[in-house]
């Protein structure tokens, strides 16, 4: 199935979370909490502005990004769980921190 987001929505996929501490002790399933880091897939054309002019998307696919707790709808597609969110409740693009 294939999914593109309309406006200024965008289909994320949450990064999986580390299941042990720094010091090697394993957290369970029930004690984790759900990242707040995903993967940009696909992006919407964009939002428009009070003229009516598109206005593209900040991010685009296969950006890192980090967002709210509580971010997002959950969907589940093709029996894997994604977040449809709109671009406001995205507070960061994460970058390597490589100079070029």
């Amino acid at each position: 199935m294939k999914f593109r987001p309309l406006h200024d929505r965008v289909l994320v996929r949450r990064v999986d979370s580390d299941t042990k501490t720094a010091g090697g002790i394993i957290i369970p399933d029930t004690a984790q909490e759900k990242p707040m880091e995903g993967e940009v897939l696909e992006v919407g054309s964009g939002a428009r502005d009070e003229t009516g002019k598109l206005v593209p998307l900040d991010v685009k696919k296969g950006d890192k990004i980090l967002f709210g707790k509580w971010s997002g709808t959950e969907v589940k597609m093709n029996g894997e769980d994604y977040l449809i969110m709109k671009e406001s409740d995205i507070m960061g693009i994460i970058t390597s921190g490589k100079k070029k």
